[in-house]
């Protein structure tokens, strides 16, 4: 289905089309510090146009409230009649106080601003908010009180998808820049990471225990988990996590890492004290029940996302929960856009000088998001589409129902002798593909779903990384006519391993006539976790497992004369860390012989979700 022209010219534009009500000179400018329960005070800046009470959009960032790249766009909500309410986040910008904890305060201070704003005789009401990353993490806490109206958070989600690697790219520079603290430098972190290349590259070495020496200890402070099996005490300590308040779990955060506050590097290594499936986004409104989470929420949500965002998997997770948990009318009334960006650029570049659209990242979008505060206040929701999406290779907006698309159709790609990528499953017995996986020379990472300011992240041709020696290619023949490919991405590989433990890597490529091939998504699986109901088991050597690699998910049309193509490789560094090999014994990181099989008896396949081209 098509989407709506209006809708379609807002996606692509920059241009703000809803005339303005005031000039930049009728709007007030004042700074409050709003109290929180704890007698904590945060920097909030206001825009005040000259007639209220009004609709109010409040935002909370740890960006700094007034950076240039903020200002222009609440001006301009400012003088379309909105009251701005923006705040520095504790710890952060001018806001107490001298130390800034990850995550961890926001459910508190989230609620604490709602409530604040609403009893402000400028708030006739309607309050809604934006942004992304961080600025999007902050809304869904937000989204509990009662007397929030909408949020429309870009690039985020609750935290509900799952990576079994850690990430390494950007996050150390991450971790030195957001916020105050001792060990923070005044550079921001798209100018550090270029200077903390180097350290990146020499780091990054997964060899953590299979058991988690964090849980042993804990086992004295809390002897419920003595008796409990890895996976029993991880589950437990998460939920005794979750039933603190804000400031216990900075505490407790604190007290297992031994740090004088909360960083982001902090939250990505608690994985082996809570299961690997507790993401680093879990911590901005902690819950032991999700779908429980999900069903408190009161705001309508509109997700905003990109093909090419590092956490997708997380923002589509988070929209299939709140379709099957969330209370009505939200429900029904929530909604969502894929856009062909990344996380804060921008993502697929084929065509780039025929389609406008796909020279900026979408983020804050002023008309678009004025569109939907109006939409919301008319209350004529069931207008929009549920579903907007780009679909790459077509470049063309397109609308749907629900997500999953209901009309796709999950088709397997079978790996065949020679490289070949076909939908014929193997007869016979084949000889198996093997390579070797050397941690000191790691597959790169080129492109795909990153965060970065040295990797140009988005679409990008690999086919030199497919040529390298640890890295096998699967590819279809020529395609007779258009195929489409709409949704999740799976590789089910039957392999083996000289190593205890390794991780395993798919890509899909769309190969062009000119021998490009251009990175749609990938994913990659840290063999311990092939089961996480289970918790982190080692391999034996030499045994075939099925393993089942979450490829995350795309929208590609592969045009008539292109080929599909998958490689299998055992490493995506810097963007996330790579495996020593070790399984946690000690010692040098060590090469592994990986084998792939793809005969009838153990048929590696890869799963295309395809639907009709229309």
């Amino acid at each position: 289905m098509t989407v709506p022209d209006d809708l379609q010219y807002a996606l692509r534009s920059k241009d703000v089309r809803t005339p303005a009500t005031f000039n930049a000179a009728d709007i007030r400018l004042e700074t409050v510090f709003v109290p929180m329960r704890d007698g904590v005070r945060l920097a909030t800046d206001l825009y005040l146009p000259p007639r209220r009470p009004a609709p109010v959009i409040a935002v909370r960032t740890p960006y700094g409230r007034d950076d240039d790249k903020l200002v222009a766009p609440f001006m301009s909500f400012a003088r379309r009649g909105y009251v701005v309410a923006v705040q520095d986040l504790r710890g952060t910008g001018d806001s107490e106080p001298e130390d800034h904890d990850f995550y961890v305060m926001e459910p508190q201070d989230g609620y604490d601003f709602v409530e604040w704003v609403s009893a402000q005789d400028w708030c006739d009401g309607f309050i809604g908010s934006v942004g992304g990353s961080y600025v999007g993490q902050v809304q869904w806490p937000m989204a509990t009180h009662p007397k929030m109206t909408t949020i429309a958070p870009e690039v985020s989600g609750i935290g509900v998808g799952v990576k079994t690697a850690s990430l390494h790219m950007v996050v150390n520079a991450l971790a030195h820049t957001i916020g105050h603290g001792e060990e923070k430098v005044d550079v921001p972190h798209w100018q550090l990471e270029p200077m903390m290349l180097d350290e990146t590259l020499s780091t990054g070495f997964f060899n953590e225990p299979v058991v988690s020496p964090m849980l042993a200890k804990l086992a004295e402070s809390f002897p419920e988990i003595k008796e409990l099996s890895t996976v029993e005490a991880q589950a437990w300590l998460w939920a005794h996590y979750c039933s603190l308040t804000c400031a216990e779990r900075a505490d407790f955060i604190r007290s297992v890492t031994g740090s004088s506050h909360v960083t982001m590097l902090d939250v990505e290594n608690l994985g082996p004290l809570f299961g690997q499936g507790i993401s680093v986004d879990r911590h901005t409104l902690p819950s032991a029940d999700p779908a429980r989470q999900v069903a408190d929420f009161r705001a309508i949500p509109l997700l905003r996302t990109g093909w090419y965002d590092w956490f997708i998997n997380d923002a589509l997770a988070t929209w299939e929960l709140l379709r099957e948990h969330a209370p009505e009318p939200l429900r029904s009334r929530a909604r969502i856009i894929i856009t062909p960006s990344s996380h804060n650029t921008t993502g697929y570049k084929e065509r780039m000088g025929e389609h406008p659209e796909l020279w900026h990242n979408h983020w804050t979008n002023v008309d678009f998001t004025l569109r939907w505060y109006q939409t919301v206040r008319d209350g004529s929701i069931d207008d929009w589409p549920r579903v907007i999406y780009y679909l790459m290779g077509a470049n063309e907006w397109r609308s749907a129902d629900d997500w999953p698309l209901p009309e796709a159709e999950d088709t397997p790609f079978y790996l065949g002798a020679s490289g070949t990528l076909s939908t014929a499953a193997p007869q016979q017995q084949q000889a198996a593909d093997r390579y070797v996986y050397d941690p000191l020379d790691a597959t790169p990472t080129v492109g795909g779903s990153i965060v970065s300011w040295v990797y140009p992240p988005g679409s990008a041709d690999v086919s030199a990384v497919q040529q390298r020696g640890d890295v096998l290619t699967y590819t279809t023949e020529p395609l007779e006519q258009d195929v489409d490919v709409v949704g999740k991405l799976r590789m089910l590989l039957y392999a083996s391993s000289s190593a205890v433990d390794t991780d395993f890597a798919a890509r899909l490529s769309d190969v062009s006539p000119d021998g490009r091939a251009i990175q749609l998504q990938n994913g990659l699986l840290r063999a311990r976790y092939r089961n996480l109901d289970r918790g982190a088991e080692l391999l034996v050597p030499g045994e075939i497992y099925p393993l089942e690699i979450d490829m995350w998910v795309t929208a590609n049309r592969f045009k008539a004369g292109h080929r599909i193509r998958v490689d299998i490789s055992s490493a995506d560094f810097p963007r996330f860390d790579r495996n020593t090999n070790l399984g946690g014994a000690p010692g040098d990181p060590v090469p592994a012989t990986q084998t792939i099989y793809r005969d009838a008896a153990r048929p590696s396949h890869l799963v295309l979700p395809i639907c009709p081209v229309t």
